[in-house]
């Protein structure tokens, strides 16, 4: 299985998150916002990275553009839940033009988290 790095600001969300993905045997590491994931990315490396869009600090566009400017190829899930005036779509758009593998709008069902793995791992 992947180790896999989640970026996801929403608590509960991430605890859901990380469930599901160690349910799957894969090996996960966590960040709160792109900040706190470009200094874990100083000592992991992970085999992909699944990012929140919206987060404080440093957000997921944000940290998407930081590791393409790194030379980092890790493939990257957007995930984005949207905000009452920006879309999860707009959101995951913008992330899907920088080059992200996959995107998933919140919320989202187990095998579709398993289908974008599955693609952005290929």
């Amino acid at each position: 299985m992947a180790h896999i790095l989640v970026i996801e600001d929403d608590v509960q969300f991430r605890q859901m998150l990380v469930q599901m993905l160690q349910q799957d045997r894969h090996q996960v590491a966590i960040a709160g916002d792109g900040i706190e994931a470009m200094h874990l990315l100083q000592q992991i490396r992970p085999d992909l990275i699944v990012t929140d869009i919206l987060m404080p600090n440093m957000d997921g566009v944000e940290t998407i553009m930081e590791l393409s400017q790194q030379g980092n190829d890790t493939p990257i899930i957007a995930i984005s839940g949207g905000r009452r005036s920006i879309s999860s779509e707009f959101n995951l758009e913008s992330a899907a033009l920088l080059g992200v593998k996959a995107t998933l709008a919140k919320p989202f069902s187990r095998a579709d988290l398993r289908k974008a793995i599955e693609e952005a791992l290929a």
